[in-house]
């Protein structure tokens, strides 16, 4: 039963993620489910609504905590009621950690999107994690480290270091994305480099004493 549990709880929170995607026309490529959680992988535009993507994250834990809510009224399941809360409470608090490719990382970098450059929040997303494995670890020295946590510290810090890696292409990606679709944005901001572009945002970028549309800087990148 306890494994059904921790299963169920997983579950439904990638259901959470699924629903909310399916709901704003966002294809969902693969979802992957772990013992310490699952990750969903979106074919999403990084150039998508940031409130859209912002909604898609958060009704994972928000699936999660009704159905943990359910299941401890379940007159069936009401000697594993503590467990049910240490389950759920686990689940969340390591997806919410701001760390890639975990909920709580992409939830940092969509609300670093908000006021910085694609190109600044990816950057400090992927700074952050680092940062927050590390705390992971020490922390971890100072307690019974068990095989299965170093496992999964091994896996966190492999996926933050192929992001880190590609991160390069990545932005490129986010540039030709604005370049192949013609994204308009209700704000206008004036910028000196395409690495300033922000997510949601069309930009005037001036070089010298010339102003030029993104759509000009754009075309000039990818048709050179």
């Amino acid at each position: 039963m306890p494994f059904c549990i921790l299963v169920s709880l997983i579950l439904v929170h990638e259901l959470g993620h699924f629903l909310c995607a399916i709901f704003f026309k966002i294809e969902v490529d693969k979802i992957y489910i772990y013992p310490f959680g699952g990750i969903s992988k979106l074919n999403i535009s990084l150039n998508e609504n940031l409130w859209k993507e912002l909604s898609v994250l958060l009704m994972g834990p928000i699936f999660q905590m009704i159905f943990s809510i359910i299941l401890m009224n379940i007159n069936y399941l009401s000697s594993y009621q503590e467990l049910i809360k240490i389950y759920n409470c686990t689940i969340l608090s390591f997806n919410l950690l701001p760390i890639y490719p975990l909920d709580g990382g992409k939830l940092l970098n969509v609300i670093l999107s908000f006021n910085i450059s694609f190109k600044k929040s990816l950057n400090i997303s992927l700074l952050i994690s680092y940062l927050t494995i590390f705390s992971l670890f020490i922390f971890c020295l100072y307690k019974d480290i068990k095989f299965n946590l170093i496992i999964i510290i091994s896996f966190l810090i492999y996926k933050v270091f192929i992001e880190t890696k590609n991160k390069e292409y990545i932005f490129d990606k986010f540039l030709l994305d604005r370049y192949l679709h013609r994204y308009h944005f209700k704000r206008i901001k004036n910028v000196d480099d395409t690495d300033k572009f922000m997510r949601n945002k069309n930009h005037i970028i001036k070089i010298g004493d010339k102003y030029y549309t993104e759509r000009e800087i754009l075309n000039k990148k990818f048709n050179r």
